[in-house]
């Protein structure tokens, strides 16, 4: 992209690469699909290979091989992430785009027996903020290259508060926030943006196993819109921080939340 093509009025991310981790379903799945259909170029990444697989079929039906290519990889191994950027600039010609999205989550509150806590700690982190800050790392170079780099990543309504009974995924949260604000200032210097997305109530497979009744009544009672909201809707959200338009978009952190966290109580 050309600093010409900077300009308050561009909205087009036609010819961008992009990368998404946990792109095999939920928020990743539908950021990838958007992106597709906004003329990006997409690398598709996740641990799930049949996830990968099935993401990539769909955009190459409608948009051809050449817009989109898979990697299935777990975010925690380290030597495949460090790899991961130089094999997408390899197969596309570089990078535009980061979007940080792999996340996991799991039920272990501080009374857990100190096993279970610690494994739930470290595999939360290593996932949640560990790997996020790795492929920043792994990406900057082809980034920097960018005319106006951006980089989005997957927070969270957790990290702008907490729910009781998982610690790990609270503080994960919280620490992607920082992580942002720290790369939006650090990078700023480079044309680079950071910003991060917060999604509230998601209908996705973190949210599978809580029945739809509770689903409801959770929305009636915290969410303004009384609904959970779809992935495709986090992933506008995702879109419209990446665009040439939102240049002086930096250090924002954006909650899509349904108008939760404008409440009150």
């Amino acid at each position: 992209m050309s600093n010409s093509r900077l300009t308050l009025g561009n909205r087009s991310i036609a010819g961008r690469v992009a990368i998404v981790t946990g792109a095999g379903s939920g928020i990743g799945r539908a950021t990838a699909h958007l992106f597709a259909d906004e003329g990006a170029v997409v690398a598709v990444v996740d641990r799930n290979g049949e996830g990968v697989a099935q993401v990539v079929g769909e955009i190459s039906d409608v948009h051809g091989p050449e817009r989109v290519k898979g990697w299935t990889l777990d975010v925690t191994d380290n030597a495949a992430l460090d790899a991961l950027p130089a094999e997408v600039a390899g197969a596309f010609g570089g990078i535009d785009i980061l979007i940080n999205n792999a996340g996991v989550v799991f039920n272990a509150d501080m009374t857990t027996s100190t096993d279970v806590f610690d494994e739930a700690w470290d595999a939360t982190l290593a996932v949640n903020i560990t790997s996020y800050a790795r492929l920043t790392r792994a990406a900057l170079p082809y980034l920097m290259k960018s005319d106006g780099g951006r980089i989005v990543c997957t927070a969270s309504t957790e990290g702008l508060g907490a729910t009781g009974g998982i610690p790990a995924y609270n503080a994960s949260k919280h620490a992607v926030i920082g992580l942002v604000r720290s790369l939006a200032v650090e990078l700023g210097r480079h044309g680079i943006t950071a910003n991060a997305v917060c999604p509230g109530p998601i209908v996705t497979g973190m949210t599978a196993n809580i029945a739809d009744e509770h689903k409801e009544i959770f929305a009636k009672r915290r969410v303004p819109l009384r609904r959970y909201g779809q992935p495709e809707e986090i992933a506008h959200g995702m879109l419209n921080l990446v665009l040439p338009a939102s240049s002086y978009m930096n250090g924002v952190i954006l909650p899509v939340d349904g108008g939760m966290t404008s409440r009150h109580t």
